[in-house]
């Protein structure tokens, strides 16, 4: 059951990236923008290289290698001793819903614009807690069957 789940995080991590995130704009009046992780990494490859590189590593790079390496542990392709590492990198991915949530609180809090939460993030919040609940299973010598 976890080897299905795991994969279905491949399809899902995915459709999280460009599911929109949040809706955000100046007056409510005027319309929202929709922000999607791929979004707001093109905005920030424009403005700040390294801020785009930390996003790109916790948002994708992260969860999606350690979704795919948690696959190959379960299909006997790669050694369990890699899972203490896997779990690190599925840790590193929570840092991204984090800061988010940071940025809808502060831009709540400034009281200028309006935010508003939209359906992907809960996706994706929700894909990067199954991967960590995944692999805190398959750790704790659950078979990943």
């Amino acid at each position: 059951m976890l080897r299905y789940a795991n994969l279905a995080l491949l399809v899902l991590f995915p459709i999280a990236w460009f599911a929109p995130l949040l809706r955000a704009g100046l007056l409510p009046l005027f319309g929202l923008s929709e922000i999607s992780v791929i979004s707001g990494l093109q905005s920030l490859w424009g403005s700040d290289v390294f801020l785009a590189l930390l996003v790109t590593f916790f948002a994708l790079f992260a969860p999606y290698v350690k979704t795919l390496g948690l696959a190959l542990v379960q299909f006997d392709l790669l050694d369990r001793k890699v899972l203490p590492v896997l779990t690190v990198l599925g840790k590193l991915a929570m840092a991204d819903i984090f800061l988010i949530a940071l940025y809808i609180v502060l831009a709540k809090g400034v009281g200028v614009g309006t935010v508003e939460v939209a359906w992907g993030l809960y996706l994706f919040t929700a894909c990067i807690l199954t991967s960590l609940g995944i692999s805190l299973l398959s750790k704790r010598g659950a078979h990943p069957v």
